[in-house]
């Protein structure tokens, strides 16, 4: 059963999860994650700590919900105005996030609290429509593309697996890389 909290938009719920996403946040700033409880996170967000055990459990949980909030994509990934460039923009810039020492923090803060896989899958919703985004583009400008799936496989996983175990010499060229043999292996196939 997932523990990811119920949220109504603009209700009581809402200002809840702010309150206590902010002050998690303000907190790991000032005292660093270990120093994190419940009781002072509590404090900081106005909330008791029964509101926080019972909708998140513990900390491990709640740092993992944060993490997900963060990880979520702030604006559309930008219009470089083709298929190549959109992609080599939107991995270079992935890859720099995610790859920097908060970015594998947040994932691997997504992940360990994470024992069904939902934020996981959140997780990897939010690259998915990032990447939809770019494809339905190029498709509108007449440009042929590889389908979501096969951009998260011969992209996302890459950059994924070397973020989490191989995180040396992680270049905007890899990333660049991965989109030159992603569409060449496209126009191959389609040919």
């Amino acid at each position: 059963m997932s523990r990811r909290p119920m949220v109504r938009p603009g209700g009581r719920s809402a200002r809840v999860q702010e309150a206590v996403h902010s002050a998690v946040r303000e907190l790991e700033a000032e005292l660093g994650r270990e120093g994190l409880t419940v009781p002072q996170i509590a404090a900081r967000a106005g909330v008791t700590p029964s509101t926080i055990y019972r909708r998140w459990g513990d900390v491990r949980w709640l740092l993992s919900d944060v993490a997900v909030e963060i990880l979520r994509p702030e604006c559309p990934p930008a219009d470089r105005g083709g298929l190549e460039a959109d992609l080599k923009s939107w991995a270079e810039e992935f890859l720099d996030e995610m790859s920097s020492p908060s970015g594998r923090a947040y994932i691997r803060d997504a992940l360990l609290g994470d024992p069904d896989g939902s934020n996981a899958g959140q997780c990897s919703a939010y690259a998915a429509e990032q990447i939809d985004v770019i494809l339905k583009r190029a498709a509108e400008r007449g440009e042929r593309v590889p389908d979501v799936e096969t951009v998260l496989d011969r992209l996302v996983a890459p950059m994924m697996y070397r973020i989490l175990f191989r995180p040396d010499g992680l270049e905007p060229a890899y990333a660049r890389r991965l989109v030159s043999e992603l569409l060449d292996g496209a126009a191959s196939a389609t040919r």
